[in-house]
């Protein structure tokens, strides 16, 4: 048998099996333990300004993040966060909420109860929680207040503020060996011990496991990538991946969809941020989208129906098709969040917006509904295909507005209530 034959015998390509973890539910999310892995993002609003995170957390949700931490760094943030939770609620808005606690979060959590009550998670960084004779007593503060209230913790490792007791002493270690390893190699090891000698830490005061989360954040991809697969080997908590310091725009989503695509195709995490540094005037969610993009891209959930576009060449020298994919993608996306109880399903929906004859027709059959609008110089008639069949073909000026009444048509008809009625093929 050939290389050919031998390719076309072999199993279809897809991810690793998920690594085993221990399940945690944080609010009303299952993280880990085989559950769909989650989508979160951060609020970068002051949390002590209720309104203004109450509005940025309505949006983030809206958006599609499944948990939103909030920064909780003084008194006034504390107070705010039963505020935050509350009005919330009453638009009608359960995202729990996790709390993202530096230095003194043992004192935040002791002083203000309600706080402690209304969050759904803390997070906690073992390289600030407390320094030198304090950071024991100060971590156990945190843990036993969370198992008063029953709340998860996020234990997060991050190369920026690692502990540097635990590094100076792997360092030392290091140095005397017969065979010391390269610095970096010894900062990831540090980062990895600091997660999980403090989840034991924790386990030792009480806390279960399916209560506990980890994370170790770094900025480079490489040193993501391992010391994410050492994290992964060496335990069975519940991991949340991100990449910290991303950066903003194209270098951010690059950095974190390869670093995390890849952790991911190894079956390694439960919940995920892209962390991107907004641009000035900015979306912060845009970070939830990347986030849904990357996983839907991969084949690990649906969030919003798939619009394959063109990317255009010398034969598509007009712009009617980029504009009728931007807005197809737009519209979409902006009303999911009400197609999702309307019509449920229409997340698996493809449609294609193709530009010319090359790819049109082919690439518009293999979706739900697809236009091959008309390239340079083609005749100006634009042929639209429902699941694999030409359906009608449409002229004029009005091609974009027809064909995106024919989408919202079609949705209606296969997702709407007691639909799932055939659409019929008309000229």
């Amino acid at each position: 048998m050939n290389k050919l034959e031998n390719s076309l015998d072999s199993d279809i390509a897809g991810p690793a099996p998920r690594h085993k973890t221990t399940q945690v539910k944080v609010g009303n999310v299952a993280v880990g333990g085989g559950a769909p892995i989650v989508v979160q993002s951060m609020t970068n609003t002051d949390t002590a300004d209720v309104d203004s995170t109450i509005a940025q957390v309505a949006a983030l949700a809206r958006a599609g993040s499944e948990m939103v931490r909030i920064t909780v760094d003084r008194e006034e943030a504390a107070a705010a966060v039963p505020h935050i939770r509350d009005g919330l609620a009453k638009r009608g808005i359960t995202t729990p909420l996790i709390g993202d606690f530096h230095y003194i979060g043992h004192k935040l959590l002791a002083a203000y109860p309600a706080c402690a009550e209304a969050l759904a998670k803390y997070r906690i960084n073992p390289g600030n929680v407390g320094f030198k004779d304090k950071r024991d007593t100060q971590f156990a503060d945190i843990i036993e207040i969370a198992n008063k209230n029953n709340k998860p913790v996020r234990i997060g490792a991050n190369w920026g503020s690692l502990d540097q007791e635990l590094l100076t002493k792997l360092m030392d270690e290091n140095a005397a060996s017969p065979n010391p390893r390269d610095v970096r190699a010894v900062t990831r090891e540090a980062m990895v011990q600091s997660a999980l000698l403090s989840a034991a830490r924790a386990e030792e005061l009480g806390m279960p496991k399916d209560r506990i989360i980890l994370s170790a954040k770094v900025s480079a991809v490489q040193d993501l990538i391992a010391v994410y697969q050492d994290l992964a080997a060496r335990s069975d908590y519940a991991i949340h991946l991100g990449l910290t310091e991303a950066g903003m725009g194209s270098k951010g989503i690059v950095a974190s969809s390869a670093a995390l695509g890849i952790l991911l195709q190894q079956g390694i995490g439960d919940t995920i941020r892209i962390s991107l540094t907004p641009e000035p005037g900015g979306d912060r969610t845009r970070e939830v989208q990347v986030a849904q993009e990357l996983l839907q891209t991969m084949g690990f959930r649906t969030f919003v129906p798939l619009v394959a576009a063109c990317p255009g060449c010398g034969r598509t020298t007009s712009t009617t098709f980029q504009e009728l994919a931007r807005s197809i993608q737009d519209f979409i996306r902006d009303e999911m969040p009400t197609w999702k109880t309307k019509y449920p399903g229409v997340e698996e929906l493809n449609v294609a917006v193709m530009g010319c004859i090359v790819n049109g027709p082919g690439e518009s059959k293999h979706a739900n509904i697809g236009i091959s609008l008309p390239g340079t110089g083609e005749a100006p008639a634009a042929p639209v295909f429902v699941d694999g069949k030409k359906f009608r073909t449409l002229r004029g000026p009005t091609i974009s507005a027809d064909f995106k009444a024919l989408v919202i048509d079609y949705i209606d008809q296969r997702y709407g209530q007691g639909a799932k009625v055939p659409v019929t093929a008309a000229e």
